[in-house]
């Protein structure tokens, strides 16, 4: 387990799924955690208690990642509480899986504005509050390397991450930041199994040489690693956490 040594980390998007078993990993590696929420206000407070309940430090702030004066006030509220943010985890997104075709203006929008836009927001207030020698973690998807009928804008927003990450690598690097993205396969969170028929996830397992999707630990233990200074010399990079799916 990698070792945090007190570093403050804000997790976008962290009440459920993989941002809450990150923000547990993180606090159990010596992290200090702000777990951010958009609407899940029960959910994130109730880690945020159940976290420092065991010995942890977390609390949990709402801010829409879409929203630039939003996330103006998170940085601002999370530095007033900790002092600092050292290590940045972009984990706040949404999919929406449609056929071109089917897709509506605000279909489209709702994703880029979360995915590609909070992204940004959050990167922008990164350049100027986060500590130096910080971390970036990004999340982009390992489904922009295969070509799934129904993920076209999901991966037109992952896929503008990337090179948001790649860019703003070398825009931040004389602080001494990296920057890098994670890039999941099909994992066992409601984000993903909502609303797909169990022969679908099995097909999706079946990508796989280990026939499984992922689990959130999965995910974690990666981005956990890419928060430690064990990493520090990985920088603009994009990781596949998938299984070996592509």
């Amino acid at each position: 387990m990698s070792n945090l040594n007190q570093k403050v980390v804000l997790v976008t998007g962290a009440s459920r799924g993989i941002g809450a078993t990150i923000a547990r990993n993180l606090v159990n590696a010596g992290a200090k955690v702000i777990i951010n929420y958009a609407g899940g206000k029960e959910l994130a407070e109730s880690l945020a208690a159940e976290l420092s309940a065991h010995g942890g430090e977390a609390i949990a702030l709402q801010a829409d990642v879409s929203k630039s004066e939003d996330v103006r006030n998170l940085f601002d509220a999370a530095i007033a509480h900790f002092g600092r943010i050292d290590v940045l985890v972009n984990n706040a997104g949404i999919m929406i899986t449609k056929p071109v075709a089917q897709t509506t203006d605000e279909d489209f929008t709702r994703q880029f504005d979360i995915n590609v836009k909070g992204t940004f927001n959050t990167l922008r207030e990164a350049a100027t509050k986060l500590s130096d020698n910080g971390s970036i973690i990004n999340f982009s998807t390992s489904v922009n390397r295969i070509m799934l009928p129904g993920y076209a804008t999901y991966v037109a927003t992952k896929s503008a991450v990337e090179q948001l990450t790649r860019v703003f690598s070398k825009e931040i690097g004389n602080r001494g930041v990296n920057v890098n993205s994670v890039s999941p396969g099909p994992t066992n969170t409601e984000l993903f199994t909502n609303g797909k028929p169990q022969e679908v996830i099995d097909r999706l397992a079946a990508l796989s040489p280990f026939n499984r999707i992922g689990e959130p630990q999965d995910i974690a233990n990666v981005v956990v690693f890419l928060a430690s200074d064990e990493a520090k010399w990985i920088n603009a990079q994009n990781i596949g956490v998938n299984g070996g799916m592509a």
